[in-house]
Protein backbone atom coordinates (compact mmCIF):
# COMPACT_ATOMS: atom_id res chain seq x y z
CA UNK A 1 0.00 0.00 0.00
CA UNK A 2 1.06 3.45 -0.21
CA UNK A 3 0.38 6.91 1.37
CA UNK A 4 -2.11 8.67 -0.01
CA UNK A 5 -3.65 11.93 1.35
CA UNK A 6 -6.97 12.63 2.74
CA UNK A 7 -6.81 16.25 3.20
CA UNK A 8 -3.61 18.55 3.74
CA UNK A 9 -1.80 16.87 6.79
CA UNK A 10 -3.64 13.92 6.65
CA UNK A 11 -2.84 10.64 5.04
CA UNK A 12 -3.70 6.94 4.99
CA UNK A 13 -1.16 4.56 5.99
CA UNK A 14 -2.80 1.39 6.85
CA UNK A 15 -2.85 -1.64 4.94
CA UNK A 16 -4.34 -3.17 2.13
CA UNK A 17 -5.40 -7.22 2.91
CA UNK A 18 -6.22 -8.22 -0.72
CA UNK A 19 -5.71 -11.95 0.06
CA UNK A 20 -7.59 -12.54 3.64
CA UNK A 21 -10.70 -14.41 3.29
CA UNK A 22 -11.90 -15.69 6.71
CA UNK A 23 -12.17 -12.88 9.76
CA UNK A 24 -12.41 -13.45 13.07
CA UNK A 25 -12.46 -17.25 12.00
CA UNK A 26 -16.05 -17.01 10.86
CA UNK A 27 -16.54 -14.25 8.33
CA UNK A 28 -16.40 -15.44 4.67
CA UNK A 29 -14.21 -11.96 2.97
CA UNK A 30 -15.06 -12.88 -1.13
CA UNK A 31 -13.68 -9.06 -1.29
CA UNK A 32 -10.50 -8.79 0.96
CA UNK A 33 -10.41 -5.85 3.56
CA UNK A 34 -8.52 -3.40 4.50
CA UNK A 35 -7.19 -1.65 8.30
CA UNK A 36 -7.32 1.56 8.06
CA UNK A 37 -5.03 3.48 9.53
CA UNK A 38 -4.28 7.47 9.49
CA UNK A 39 -1.84 10.08 10.20
CA UNK A 40 -2.91 13.76 11.43
CA UNK A 41 -0.29 16.44 11.36
CA UNK A 42 -0.68 19.44 13.18
CA UNK A 43 1.80 22.17 13.38
CA UNK A 44 2.19 21.24 16.59
CA UNK A 45 1.40 17.70 17.34
CA UNK A 46 1.12 14.46 15.45
CA UNK A 47 -1.57 11.50 15.97
CA UNK A 48 -2.02 8.36 14.71
CA UNK A 49 -5.76 7.38 14.25
CA UNK A 50 -6.00 3.71 15.08
CA UNK A 51 -3.24 1.17 13.81
CA UNK A 52 -3.93 -2.40 11.85
CA UNK A 53 -3.92 -5.89 12.56
CA UNK A 54 -0.68 -7.46 13.53
CA UNK A 55 -0.35 -9.70 10.32
CA UNK A 56 0.39 -6.48 8.66
CA UNK A 57 2.18 -4.33 10.66
CA UNK A 58 5.10 -3.90 8.99
CA UNK A 59 3.33 -2.53 6.05
CA UNK A 60 1.85 -0.25 8.51
CA UNK A 61 5.72 0.73 9.60
CA UNK A 62 6.74 1.25 5.57
CA UNK A 63 4.14 3.47 5.46
CA UNK A 64 5.18 5.66 8.50
CA UNK A 65 8.62 5.43 6.93
CA UNK A 66 7.50 6.86 3.70
CA UNK A 67 5.93 9.45 5.11
CA UNK A 68 8.54 10.60 7.19
CA UNK A 69 7.31 10.20 9.92
CA UNK A 70 9.35 11.45 12.61
CA UNK A 71 6.99 11.90 15.22
CA UNK A 72 3.59 10.80 16.89
CA UNK A 73 2.47 12.54 19.88
CA UNK A 74 -0.61 11.00 19.78
CA UNK A 75 -2.02 6.94 19.87
CA UNK A 76 -5.40 7.41 19.53
CA UNK A 77 -7.50 3.93 19.61
CA UNK A 78 -11.14 4.00 18.68
CA UNK A 79 -11.46 0.51 19.65
CA UNK A 80 -9.41 -2.04 21.39
CA UNK A 81 -10.20 -5.25 19.08
CA UNK A 82 -6.82 -6.48 17.29
CA UNK A 83 -7.56 -5.76 13.92
CA UNK A 84 -7.12 -2.17 15.31
CA UNK A 85 -5.42 -1.63 18.13
CA UNK A 86 -2.84 -4.73 17.46
CA UNK A 87 0.33 -2.73 16.00
CA UNK A 88 -0.37 -0.23 19.40
CA UNK A 89 2.86 -2.06 21.15
CA UNK A 90 5.09 -1.88 18.23
CA UNK A 91 4.33 1.34 17.13
CA UNK A 92 4.69 2.88 21.13
CA UNK A 93 7.87 0.94 20.65
CA UNK A 94 9.48 3.08 17.75
CA UNK A 95 7.50 6.12 19.29
CA UNK A 96 8.34 5.88 23.12
CA UNK A 97 6.99 9.72 24.21
CA UNK A 98 3.68 8.90 22.16
CA UNK A 99 0.43 8.90 23.98
CA UNK A 100 -2.14 6.52 23.83
CA UNK A 101 -5.73 8.16 23.76
CA UNK A 102 -8.95 6.34 24.21
CA UNK A 103 -11.97 6.27 25.80
CA UNK A 104 -12.37 5.46 29.79
CA UNK A 105 -13.67 2.05 28.57
CA UNK A 106 -10.71 0.95 26.40
CA UNK A 107 -8.48 1.98 29.01
CA UNK A 108 -9.58 -0.80 31.01
CA UNK A 109 -9.31 -3.13 28.45
CA UNK A 110 -6.43 -2.46 26.10
CA UNK A 111 -3.70 -3.47 29.43
CA UNK A 112 -5.15 -7.03 29.73
CA UNK A 113 -5.66 -7.64 25.59
CA UNK A 114 -2.10 -5.81 24.58
CA UNK A 115 0.13 -5.61 27.99
CA UNK A 116 0.12 -1.54 27.14
CA UNK A 117 1.23 0.33 30.31
CA UNK A 118 -1.85 2.13 31.73
CA UNK A 119 0.68 5.13 32.65
CA UNK A 120 0.58 5.77 28.58
CA UNK A 121 -2.93 6.31 28.34
CA UNK A 122 -4.96 8.87 28.29
CA UNK A 123 -9.16 8.55 28.70
CA UNK A 124 -10.94 11.26 27.07
CA UNK A 125 -14.56 11.41 27.71
CA UNK A 126 -17.37 12.58 24.77
CA UNK A 127 -16.86 15.82 23.47
CA UNK A 128 -13.43 16.39 24.69
CA UNK A 129 -10.95 17.80 22.27
CA UNK A 130 -7.11 17.55 21.42
CA UNK A 131 -5.27 20.60 19.70
CA UNK A 132 -2.66 19.24 17.69
CA UNK A 133 -2.29 22.95 16.20
CA UNK A 134 -4.76 24.16 13.18
CA UNK A 135 -6.22 20.36 13.46
CA UNK A 136 -8.43 19.62 16.07
CA UNK A 137 -9.94 16.14 17.41
CA UNK A 138 -13.09 15.42 18.89
CA UNK A 139 -13.53 12.34 20.53
CA UNK A 140 -17.44 10.74 20.82
CA UNK A 141 -18.27 8.42 22.96
CA UNK A 142 -20.20 5.68 20.81
CA UNK A 143 -20.81 2.72 23.30
CA UNK A 144 -22.46 -0.78 21.87
CA UNK A 145 -21.48 0.72 17.88
CA UNK A 146 -19.94 -2.73 18.60
CA UNK A 147 -18.14 -2.96 21.54
CA UNK A 148 -18.60 -1.20 24.48
CA UNK A 149 -15.40 0.81 24.62
CA UNK A 150 -15.93 2.31 21.08
CA UNK A 151 -15.59 5.82 20.19
CA UNK A 152 -15.27 8.01 17.04
CA UNK A 153 -12.80 10.58 16.27
CA UNK A 154 -13.62 13.99 14.38
CA UNK A 155 -11.19 16.13 12.75
CA UNK A 156 -12.91 19.40 12.72
CA UNK A 157 -11.28 21.35 10.44
CA UNK A 158 -11.31 19.18 7.47
CA UNK A 159 -14.90 17.53 8.71
CA UNK A 160 -13.30 13.85 8.31
CA UNK A 161 -15.05 11.79 11.04
CA UNK A 162 -13.16 8.68 11.65
CA UNK A 163 -15.58 6.44 12.44
CA UNK A 164 -14.08 3.32 13.69
CA UNK A 165 -16.24 0.05 12.36
CA UNK A 166 -19.06 2.46 12.32
CA UNK A 167 -20.41 2.54 8.26
CA UNK A 168 -17.30 0.31 7.25
CA UNK A 169 -17.06 -2.75 4.40
CA UNK A 170 -14.02 -5.57 4.40
CA UNK A 171 -13.77 -4.22 0.50
CA UNK A 172 -10.46 -4.46 -0.59
CA UNK A 173 -10.05 -1.61 -3.33
CA UNK A 174 -6.60 0.68 -4.71
CA UNK A 175 -8.92 3.80 -4.36
CA UNK A 176 -9.04 6.01 -1.37
CA UNK A 177 -12.46 7.23 -2.09
CA UNK A 178 -15.43 5.60 -3.13
CA UNK A 179 -18.72 7.75 -3.38
CA UNK A 180 -20.23 4.46 -1.99
CA UNK A 181 -23.01 3.90 -4.65
CA UNK A 182 -21.08 0.61 -6.02
CA UNK A 183 -21.30 -0.74 -2.69
CA UNK A 184 -23.52 0.64 -0.42
CA UNK A 185 -25.90 -2.23 -0.90
CA UNK A 186 -23.05 -5.20 -1.23
CA UNK A 187 -20.06 -4.46 0.50
CA UNK A 188 -21.12 -1.82 3.01
CA UNK A 189 -24.51 -3.84 3.73
CA UNK A 190 -22.94 -7.07 4.17
CA UNK A 191 -20.37 -5.49 6.41
CA UNK A 192 -23.18 -3.99 8.62
CA UNK A 193 -25.16 -7.22 8.33
CA UNK A 194 -22.27 -9.38 9.89
CA UNK A 195 -20.58 -6.68 12.30
CA UNK A 196 -23.33 -4.36 13.34
CA UNK A 197 -26.65 -5.28 12.92
CA UNK A 198 -26.61 -6.59 16.47
CA UNK A 199 -26.52 -3.14 18.12
CA UNK A 200 -28.78 -1.11 14.96
CA UNK A 201 -30.55 -0.09 18.23
CA UNK A 202 -27.63 1.72 19.73
CA UNK A 203 -26.17 2.86 16.13
CA UNK A 204 -29.76 4.15 15.39
CA UNK A 205 -29.14 6.89 18.50
CA UNK A 206 -25.77 8.30 17.04
CA UNK A 207 -26.91 9.30 13.25
CA UNK A 208 -28.85 12.70 14.13
CA UNK A 209 -25.64 13.53 16.05
CA UNK A 210 -23.13 12.77 13.34
CA UNK A 211 -25.19 13.99 10.60
CA UNK A 212 -25.54 17.60 12.45
CA UNK A 213 -21.78 17.57 13.02
CA UNK A 214 -21.53 17.44 8.92
CA UNK A 215 -18.73 15.57 8.30
CA UNK A 216 -17.63 15.63 4.34
CA UNK A 217 -15.76 12.48 4.57
CA UNK A 218 -16.00 8.97 6.28
CA UNK A 219 -13.11 7.30 7.52
CA UNK A 220 -14.12 3.80 8.63
CA UNK A 221 -11.59 0.92 10.07
CA UNK A 222 -12.11 -1.07 7.14
CA UNK A 223 -13.29 -0.50 3.17
CA UNK A 224 -12.33 3.01 1.32
CA UNK A 225 -13.24 6.06 2.78
CA UNK A 226 -16.54 7.50 1.61
CA UNK A 227 -17.15 11.18 0.28
CA UNK A 228 -19.72 12.13 0.35
CA UNK A 229 -20.49 11.00 3.86
CA UNK A 230 -24.35 11.69 3.93
CA UNK A 231 -25.36 8.63 1.47
CA UNK A 232 -23.71 6.00 4.05
CA UNK A 233 -25.68 7.88 6.88
CA UNK A 234 -28.86 7.31 4.75
CA UNK A 235 -28.24 4.29 4.32
CA UNK A 236 -27.82 3.55 7.93
CA UNK A 237 -30.75 5.22 8.82
CA UNK A 238 -32.73 2.67 6.69
CA UNK A 239 -31.11 -0.62 7.43
CA UNK A 240 -31.62 0.26 11.44
CA UNK A 241 -34.83 1.35 11.16
CA UNK A 242 -37.67 -1.11 12.33
CA UNK A 243 -38.68 -0.84 8.03
CA UNK A 244 -38.94 -4.41 6.76
CA UNK A 245 -39.71 -5.17 2.91
CA UNK A 246 -41.89 -7.51 1.62
CA UNK A 247 -39.24 -10.18 1.32
CA UNK A 248 -39.04 -13.60 2.85
CA UNK A 249 -35.56 -15.70 3.59
CA UNK A 250 -35.68 -19.67 3.98
CA UNK A 251 -32.59 -21.36 5.49
CA UNK A 252 -32.61 -24.67 4.78
CA UNK A 253 -31.17 -27.69 5.32
CA UNK A 254 -32.22 -31.63 3.79
CA UNK A 255 -31.06 -34.85 3.60
CA UNK A 256 -33.15 -37.08 1.74
CA UNK A 257 -35.20 -34.61 -0.13
CA UNK A 258 -38.39 -34.31 1.98
CA UNK A 259 -37.57 -30.65 3.49
CA UNK A 260 -36.24 -29.09 -0.18
CA UNK A 261 -39.62 -30.76 -1.89
CA UNK A 262 -41.50 -28.35 1.14
CA UNK A 263 -38.92 -25.66 0.67
CA UNK A 264 -39.30 -25.34 -2.94
CA UNK A 265 -43.11 -25.78 -3.11
CA UNK A 266 -43.36 -22.84 -0.19
CA UNK A 267 -41.30 -20.54 -2.35
CA UNK A 268 -43.29 -21.40 -5.18
CA UNK A 269 -46.18 -20.24 -3.57
CA UNK A 270 -44.68 -17.10 -2.01
CA UNK A 271 -43.87 -15.45 -5.65
CA UNK A 272 -47.25 -16.23 -6.76
CA UNK A 273 -48.42 -13.91 -4.17
CA UNK A 274 -45.92 -11.17 -5.06
CA UNK A 275 -43.60 -11.62 -2.09
CA UNK A 276 -39.61 -11.25 -2.63
CA UNK A 277 -37.88 -14.52 -1.76
CA UNK A 278 -34.34 -15.73 -1.19
CA UNK A 279 -33.70 -19.65 -0.79
CA UNK A 280 -30.55 -20.04 1.20
CA UNK A 281 -29.33 -24.23 1.33
CA UNK A 282 -27.19 -24.32 4.22
CA UNK A 283 -25.09 -26.83 3.03
CA UNK A 284 -23.25 -24.53 0.93
CA UNK A 285 -24.29 -20.67 1.28
CA UNK A 286 -22.19 -17.98 2.67
CA UNK A 287 -23.15 -16.51 6.05
CA UNK A 288 -22.56 -13.46 5.07
CA UNK A 289 -25.18 -13.07 1.99
CA UNK A 290 -27.69 -15.11 4.77
CA UNK A 291 -26.65 -12.08 6.97
CA UNK A 292 -27.30 -9.12 4.47
CA UNK A 293 -30.85 -11.04 3.17
CA UNK A 294 -31.66 -10.29 7.17
CA UNK A 295 -31.39 -6.71 7.29
CA UNK A 296 -34.51 -5.94 5.62
CA UNK A 297 -36.59 -9.43 5.21
CA UNK A 298 -40.28 -9.37 7.40
CA UNK A 299 -40.16 -13.39 7.23
CA UNK A 300 -37.52 -16.16 8.10
CA UNK A 301 -38.46 -19.72 7.54
CA UNK A 302 -35.90 -22.52 8.80
CA UNK A 303 -36.22 -26.16 6.96
CA UNK A 304 -34.59 -28.57 8.68
CA UNK A 305 -35.15 -32.94 8.90
CA UNK A 306 -35.20 -34.27 12.35
CA UNK A 307 -31.72 -35.42 13.49
CA UNK A 308 -32.06 -37.55 17.28
CA UNK A 309 -35.16 -35.80 18.25
CA UNK A 310 -34.06 -32.26 17.08
CA UNK A 311 -33.22 -30.03 14.20
CA UNK A 312 -30.51 -30.66 12.16
CA UNK A 313 -26.85 -29.17 13.49
CA UNK A 314 -26.85 -26.70 10.12
CA UNK A 315 -30.15 -25.60 11.38
CA UNK A 316 -29.30 -25.48 15.05
CA UNK A 317 -25.92 -23.10 13.83
CA UNK A 318 -28.02 -20.96 11.53
CA UNK A 319 -30.77 -20.58 14.34
CA UNK A 320 -27.91 -19.89 16.30
CA UNK A 321 -26.56 -16.70 13.90
CA UNK A 322 -29.41 -15.60 13.28
CA UNK A 323 -30.14 -15.03 17.35
CA UNK A 324 -26.77 -12.73 17.70
CA UNK A 325 -27.60 -10.81 14.64
CA UNK A 326 -31.23 -10.05 16.12
CA UNK A 327 -32.51 -9.14 12.66
CA UNK A 328 -35.73 -6.78 12.49
CA UNK A 329 -38.14 -9.82 11.21
CA UNK A 330 -41.29 -9.32 12.30
CA UNK A 331 -42.55 -12.76 11.32
CA UNK A 332 -40.91 -16.68 11.78
CA UNK A 333 -41.81 -20.05 10.95
CA UNK A 334 -40.39 -23.55 10.73
CA UNK A 335 -40.97 -26.29 7.33
CA UNK A 336 -39.42 -29.81 8.13
CA UNK A 337 -39.77 -33.40 8.45
CA UNK A 338 -39.66 -36.10 11.00
CA UNK A 339 -39.59 -39.92 11.19
CA UNK A 340 -41.09 -40.58 14.44
CA UNK A 341 -41.42 -37.56 16.50
CA UNK A 342 -39.35 -34.89 17.78
CA UNK A 343 -39.15 -31.42 19.75
CA UNK A 344 -37.08 -29.68 16.34
CA UNK A 345 -39.81 -27.05 16.85
CA UNK A 346 -39.71 -25.98 20.10
CA UNK A 347 -35.55 -26.43 20.10
CA UNK A 348 -35.46 -23.92 17.28
CA UNK A 349 -37.57 -21.03 18.39
CA UNK A 350 -36.26 -21.73 21.88
CA UNK A 351 -33.12 -20.44 20.32
CA UNK A 352 -34.18 -17.56 18.56
CA UNK A 353 -35.05 -15.81 21.55
CA UNK A 354 -33.20 -12.76 20.65
CA UNK A 355 -35.19 -12.14 17.18
CA UNK A 356 -38.65 -10.29 18.45
CA UNK A 357 -41.18 -12.06 15.91
CA UNK A 358 -44.46 -13.58 16.15
CA UNK A 359 -44.34 -17.10 15.17
CA UNK A 360 -46.73 -18.27 12.54
CA UNK A 361 -48.05 -21.71 12.44
CA UNK A 362 -45.27 -23.99 10.99
CA UNK A 363 -45.70 -27.22 8.51
CA UNK A 364 -43.71 -30.53 10.25
CA UNK A 365 -44.12 -33.47 7.65
CA UNK A 366 -44.02 -37.32 8.96
CA UNK A 367 -42.07 -38.51 6.08
CA UNK A 368 -42.32 -37.34 2.57
CA UNK A 369 -44.64 -34.54 1.74
CA UNK A 370 -48.08 -35.42 -0.06
CA UNK A 371 -50.80 -33.39 -1.77
CA UNK A 372 -52.33 -32.95 2.10
CA UNK A 373 -48.58 -31.45 3.06
CA UNK A 374 -48.22 -29.46 0.30
CA UNK A 375 -52.04 -27.41 0.74
CA UNK A 376 -50.73 -27.21 4.54
CA UNK A 377 -47.46 -25.48 2.61
CA UNK A 378 -50.01 -23.47 0.80
CA UNK A 379 -51.63 -22.06 3.43
CA UNK A 380 -48.39 -21.22 5.21
CA UNK A 381 -47.70 -19.39 2.48
CA UNK A 382 -51.42 -17.31 2.34
CA UNK A 383 -50.97 -16.70 6.11
CA UNK A 384 -47.65 -15.15 5.58
CA UNK A 385 -48.88 -13.11 2.46
CA UNK A 386 -51.78 -12.22 5.44
CA UNK A 387 -49.61 -11.11 7.86
CA UNK A 388 -47.19 -9.21 5.43
CA UNK A 389 -50.66 -7.29 4.45
CA UNK A 390 -51.09 -6.73 8.39
CA UNK A 391 -48.46 -4.09 8.83
CA UNK A 392 -48.74 -2.86 5.50
CA UNK A 393 -46.35 -4.12 3.55
CA UNK A 394 -47.14 -5.83 0.05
Amino acid sequence: MVVRELAPGVSSVGAIDWERRLFDSLIPLPDGTSYNSYLVRGSEKTALIDTVDPLMEFELVKNLVEAKTERVDYLVVNHAEQDHSGTVPMIAELFPAAKVVCSEKCKEILPALLDIDPERIIAVKDGDTMDLGGKTLEFIMAPWVHWPETMLTYLKEDRILFSCDLFGSHYAMSELFSDGAAIRETASKRYFAEIMMPFRGSIRTYLDRISAMGPEVIAPSHGPCLKPAAAIIDAYRGWTSDEVKNEVVILYVSMHGSTEKMVHHLAGALMAKGIGVRVFPLTSSDIGLIATSLVDAATVVIGTPTVLFGPHPLAANIAFIANALKPKTKFLSVVGSYGWGGKTLDQLTGMLTHVKAEVIEPVMVRGAPGAKEFQAIERLAANIAEKHASIGIR
